[in-house]
């Protein structure tokens, strides 16, 4: 899916939730664990760590993907 060219210009944004929890990965664990580097070169993506129930950085994930 991220390489249609009809979908190319979204930006992508991940939501590394329950970072609470002591076994969570960071955002630079997903990042190596996805290869968003790789797969993604020439796209704009970002990972926001979260912790949901608390409504905690939902805002900054959602503020960037509106910017």
């Amino acid at each position: 899916m991220l390489n249609e060219d009809e979908l190319r210009d979204i930006p992508v944004l991940v939501l590394a939730n329950k970072q609470d929890l002591p076994n969570a990965m960071s955002p630079i664990e997903l990042m190596d664990r996805l290869c968003f580097e790789k797969l993604t070169p020439n796209r704009k993506w970002y990972i926001q760590a979260t912790v949901a129930t608390q409504n905690q950085d939902l805002r900054e994930g959602f503020k960037w993907l509106t910017d």
